[in-house]
């Protein structure tokens, strides 16, 4: 059983940045972030294999987005940069501790998630 918890989100003005950490309580491999807003569909955001040799994006993060990882402290950070209203939502943490053949992008891929972080983007 791993245990994530995120944290970091906020409210702030468009344009402006956030930083969100998601702490694991064991050992994981690839780390996700997924977001969803009430009315909408869940949203991919950003995969981070262990390694962090392999990331990917949700196809609206056009480079805004970072995703880095420090295995020491079990922890996955999304540095969220250029905020706009849209990106509004709750940021779930996602971490797979077995390989399966799910994409990056599925979230049936990841047995553990965190409860989420509000975040909140003002125009």
């Amino acid at each position: 059983q791993v245990h994530l918890e995120e944290s970091g989100g906020g409210t702030v003005q468009a344009g402006g940045s956030l930083r969100l950490s998601c702490a694991a309580s064991g050992y994981t491999l690839g780390m996700a972030w997924f977001r969803h807003t009430p009315g909408k569909q869940r949203e991919f955001v950003a995969f981070s294999s262990r390694s962090g040799n392999s990331v990917y994006y949700g196809f609206f993060v056009k480079g805004r987005f970072t995703i880095s990882r420090d295995n020491a402290k079990n922890t996955v950070f999304l540095q969220m940069n250029n905020l706009e209203p849209d990106d509004t939502s709750v940021y779930y943490c996602a971490a797979e501790v077995s390989n399966n053949r799910a994409q990056y992008y599925n979230a049936l891929r990841y047995e553990y998630w965190g409860r989420g972080t509000q975040v909140t983007v003002s125009s």
